[in-house]
């Protein structure tokens, strides 16, 4: 039997959720004057915590953090079915007061709003820790624990914070954590049947097609990589263009080629050069060495890897044509995300019973709920930010367009539960 789509107060959900964004924008929640700076195990981060711990608390739900510091929350005992919501709270080290945040709100606010309609739904919210990576240089940390998908040699002696250098397993025992159990996180998902992260987009996509609403069925994988091209530096004045072995022009050509082969791949590929490295990078020398980075995504799996394939075997074939040579190094790569198909029909769904513009979507960037997706039926939500920006103070998103979220969450997570999942 269908369930019936509910219509909640939008107004005072963006209401409450523009309350709890601006009360942890303020001063006693950053580390920063001029942005939102918080990451794990800093005063600033606990607090944010402990907003999130007093405002749930209200609500009747059960608390605590994992053995390394990802809270969780839910309104049924440990062993019963709970559906999952949330996102991270920590934010980039000049970010602003959406990406991540608003997640977390969000689902905080599909909380409230489970009981104040009296909808009984068994519900587990998770705020991971170190999503962006600011304390430990190391993105989706805490979600990534969750899933084993880390080694203790790396908690105990790789992972190393920005700000002093000491370990992770260090500063986790410091804040009071428990790192010697971290592989014991993962029972974070063990009586969870599904989950939804609303996140803002990060692109401009949405408020360009004029949508609120994005329902994520799918997160890109990446390949991250170098090409290092290796020529010959001479004096640029007085080296003719014939002598040359010019390390960049190799480069520039590898960049048009990356755009090319990018749009040839098609759904949705795309590829980024976002560092680039001259030697000896002075104005009248030819460059001798360069070296750029290769950022390539996508949600089709061969699609990405092949032009991580093709860009490196055009790479070597020209330089070799100039009498130089070029050497292609992987950094890290992760497959792409499909989402749950039966929590994207629930989404889709409810978006369309909302009565808002909404459209079916990709994400090209890296959101926690990559690590848990292969484990439990996960999908996403989006909501436009301005012109596309984020990891920035320029940020903006709209408390009414999470509202919108919250309501189209609740309806899916009551069509999905209604159903048996």
């Amino acid at each position: 039997m269908a369930t019936q789509p509910l219509t909640i107060d939008r107004t005072k959900s963006a209401e409450r959720i523009e309350r709890d964004i601006e009360t942890l924008a303020g001063p006693d929640y950053t580390r920063s004057s001029e942005a939102i700076m918080r990451y794990a195990y800093t005063p600033e981060y606990r607090r944010t915590l402990d907003y999130f711990i007093g405002e749930l608390e209200a609500l009747g739900f059960e608390h605590y953090e994992d053995p390394v510091g990802t809270l969780v929350a839910r309104n049924r005992p440990a062993g019963e079915n709970v559906f999952g919501v949330g996102s991270h709270c920590d934010s980039n080290r000049n970010g602003g007061k959406y990406d991540g945040t608003m997640g977390v709100v969000t689902a905080l606010e599909v909380c409230r709003l489970n009981e104040e309609l009296g909808l009984d739904l068994p519900l587990q919210l998770i705020s991971f820790l170190e999503e962006e990576g600011s304390g430990f240089g190391q993105m989706l940390l805490g979600s990534r624990i969750i899933a084993q998908r880390v080694t203790e040699e790396e908690l105990r002696e790789k992972f190393r914070a920005v700000d002093d250098g000491r370990s992770f397993w260090e500063h986790a025992e410091e804040a009071g954590y428990e790192p010697e159990r971290w592989q014991d996180s993962i029972r974070i998902l063990d009586d969870l049947v599904g989950w939804i992260e609303l996140h803002i987009e990060q692109a401009r996509v949405l408020q360009d097609t004029q949508n609120r609403i994005g329902v994520v069925n799918a997160i890109a994988g990446y390949v991250h990589a170098d090409i290092t091209v290796y020529g010959r530096g001479d004096h640029a004045g007085a080296t003719p263009m014939d002598f040359r072995k010019d390390a960049g022009i190799v480069m520039a050509e590898c960049m048009l080629e990356l755009e090319r082969l990018a749009r040839e791949a098609g759904k949705g590929t795309v590829g980024t050069v976002g560092e680039i490295e001259l030697r000896p990078n002075l104005i009248n020398a030819v460059p001798g060495q360069a070296k750029f980075s290769l950022d390539i995504r996508g949600v089709d799996e061969e699609g990405f890897r092949g032009v991580a394939r093709d860009i490196a075997a055009f790479a070597k074939e020209a330089a070799e044509k100039r009498g130089m040579r070029a050497e292609y190094a992987q950094r890290q790569t992760l497959s792409a995300t499909p989402l749950d198909e039966d929590i994207v029909a629930a989404l889709e769904e409810a978006a369309q019973a909302s009565g808002e513009p909404y459209m079916a979507m990709h994400s090209g960037a890296a959101h926690d709920t990559m690590s848990i997706a292969d484990r439990l039926p996960s999908a996403m939500v989006f909501v436009p930010c301005k012109d596309g920006i984020s990891h920035s103070p320029e940020e903006d998103a709209e408390p009414a367009d999470a509202a919108i979220g919250a309501e189209v969450m609740l309806n899916a997570i009551r069509t999905f539960t209604a159903g048996g999942q």
